[in-house]
């Protein structure tokens, strides 16, 4: 009976990852040995599972066949997994989470410290970071993306918040070059536009009739820092449209003022995300389940008056 399983689980891994060498990378081991795996997986089943070339392997009409049968025992053990570790009711191992550098500092952060904090048998690793991960490649059981998801065919999201952007700038900025008044106006202002691998990422901005709109952004000053951004947006340099969480108290302060506050503010949206094909345990569904409850509370408190 225990031979009936050898290879199986590795064979849905390659046929989820979409190869021999990922799949390797996702279970820790050589291409070479995921593929005298499959080979001893096929002798034993007596047919050919993949259509081999130098470079990439692609499934049979047999293979497929027997992934859909093995794709629903593995999905029913991964279910007994998950029953009998809810029943325990207690959160162990490792959780790696991907952040955002600023939103994540600020905001997720402070709520996952304290899930770590209740939970004494779980190890929890934060990375802060803008850039665009991998999460397999990577090794993250969850990523919180601000924006875009990214390839998201290759993985399950839930929302969890909208942020708030207000443009804004200083009074002593606008007090020399004046209030722009459309969005064709801001192509005589300085702008301070937020940079992602170089590249200044377009605003979403309401118009006169208060519909929002795309507009790309250029600047001599560029920067991959929002906290930099709202640095420079209080040293007089320009316009910059920011979250208003990372604002909020410079406002407050006189240091910046919003500009078309009777307008609708465009949001971005946040979301948690995980791999599509990977077996979530008890503490990555806690973690996503306290994130959708607790971030809505945090920039509800913070929300700019409508």
């Amino acid at each position: 009976m225990r031979d009936m399983f050898d290879g199986v689980q590795l064979f849905v891994e390659v046929v989820e990852s979409g190869g021999f060498a990922k799949a390797g990378e996702r279970l820790s081991l050589t291409r070479s040995a995921v593929g005298k795996s499959i080979a001893r997986l096929e002798e034993r089943l007596g047919v050919q599972l993949f259509k081999r070339t130098t470079r990439s392997q692609c499934i049979t009409e047999d293979g497929q066949q027997y992934y859909e049968r093995c794709l629903r025992a593995v999905k029913e053990l991964r279910a007994g997994e998950i029953m009998l570790e809810t029943g325990r009711r207690e959160v162990v191992g490792r959780l790696r989470v991907s952040l955002p550098v600023l939103f994540g500092r600020y905001c997720v952060a402070p709520i996952l410290l304290r899930f770590a904090r209740e939970h004494p048998g779980l190890e929890i690793e934060l990375s802060f970071s803008d850039r665009q991960i991998d999460l397999v490649s990577d090794g993250f059981d969850l990523a919180v993306r601000s924006g875009s998801l990214g390839n998201g065919a290759t993985l399950r999201a839930r929302r969890l918040v909208s942020q708030p952007k207000l443009l804004c700038a200083s009074p002593s900025y606008l007090n020399q070059h004046g209030t722009p008044d459309s969005l064709i106006d801001l192509s005589s202002h300085q702008l301070l536009p937020y940079c992602r691998n170089g590249q200044a990422m377009p605003w979403r901005l309401p118009g006169e009739n208060g519909v929002i709109a795309e507009v790309p952004v250029s600047s001599r000053v560029r920067l991959d820092d929002l906290e930099m951004v709202a640095h420079a947006a209080v040293a007089d340099m320009g316009i910059a449209w920011l979250p208003y969480w990372l604002i909020r108290e410079r406002i407050q302060r006189g240091e910046l003022i919003e500009i078309w506050g009777e307008r609708p503010r465009a949001a971005m949206e946040c979301n948690v995300v995980w791999p599509d094909a990977q077996h979530l345990p008890l503490r990555s569904r806690l973690a996503i389940d306290l994130l959708a409850i607790e971030l809505p509370k945090i920039l509800e408190s913070q929300a700019p008056n409508n």
